[in-house]
């Protein structure tokens, strides 16, 4: 196959995928260096290739209403399940002020409550997708949910949660007024263990839509879990702390989960240097945010 003709296939998927997400994937961010293939596999290929876009996808401009045809079971299997949140435009067509549309934070939880993608939705007793405001500030990540979230279906209410509204109250951040709270996860991992791989990429979907409806001007990631699964990295959580990444535009900061605290109260200093770290950027970036803040 031609490196054109890659690229042109290339473009497609985008399209499709972007077009039945109402955004544009992680998987779509950066455009690879095509190459030719060797001629005597490029007629053949490109064949197979066009046959398969075809069957698949049909022609770009099917996707234009995106409530015209359903997604391939490729598509899903490829680009995180995007076929969930295909249909948005009919279900929410109204835009509000800030340009927002498509899919809700509502239609994400009732996904999310009915999802069985993996082994975690077995034993759940409820689903977690998040708590907040609507247009947060900041947008606060952490691993999954522990037995208290279960039992409550919120996130962050155990003795962890209790630390993390004092770290975000430190700061002028509280989920009532200026942040949203959710996990990599939305169902409860036995004995709160760590996420398996193959139960964060079930999962990721759902928080990656969150985050283009949320639209938060910071993410706080808070421990490994969350830091490796949002920055697609298998670095330590040491390397990853101390300076801002990016997240598809949005600054990223990683800190340490609020349970590491409980059980090693030394990281609690460098954990103050983090949140002061963040309400610098924070205070750069939203002079006003902490302007409907109250201390409870």
């Amino acid at each position: 196959m031609l490196a054109a003709e890659k690229q042109a296939v290339w473009d497609l998927l985008k399209t499709a995928s972007s077009s039945l997400c109402a955004y544009v994937p992680r998987a779509f961010a950066e455009t690879p260096a095509f190459s030719d293939d060797a001629e005597s596999a490029a007629s053949a290929e490109a064949s197979d290739r066009a046959a398969y876009v075809s069957a698949s996808f049909g022609r770009a401009g099917d996707f234009a209403n995106k409530s015209a045809a359903a997604p391939s079971t490729q598509t899903s299997a490829s680009f995180g399940r995007a076929g969930d949140f295909a249909d948005t435009e009919s279900a929410d067509p109204a835009r509000d002020e800030s340009g927002r549309s498509g899919i809700t934070l509502e239609e994400v939880a009732q996904k999310v409550a009915s999802c069985s993608r993996c082994a975690l939705s077995k034993k759940r007793t409820h689903t977690v997708p998040g708590m907040g405001v609507p247009h947060p500030a900041v947008l606060v990540v952490g691993e999954g949910p522990g037995a208290e979230e279960d039992a409550q279906g919120l996130p962050f209410v155990g003795p962890a949660g209790k630390l993390l509204d004092k770290m975000l109250e430190a700061i002028s951040l509280s989920r009532d007024t200026n942040c949203y709270i959710a996990n990599i996860v939305k169902c409860r991992p036995p004995n709160n263990r760590t996420p398996l791989p193959e139960e964060a990429d079930a999962c990721i979907s759902f928080l990656e839509a969150q985050i283009h409806i949320l639209k938060p001007k910071l993410i706080l990631a808070a421990g490994r879990t969350a830091a490796q699964n949002l920055l697609k990295t298998t670095e330590a959580l040491s390397r990853l702390r101390g300076a801002f990444r990016d997240y598809n535009g949005i600054p990223l900061l990683v800190t340490y989960h609020p349970s590491a605290l409980l059980r090693d109260v030394s990281l609690k200093r460098p954990a103050w240097e983090d949140l002061k770290l963040f309400r610098a950027e924070l205070l750069r970036l939203v002079p006003d945010y902490a302007k409907d803040f109250i201390k409870k």
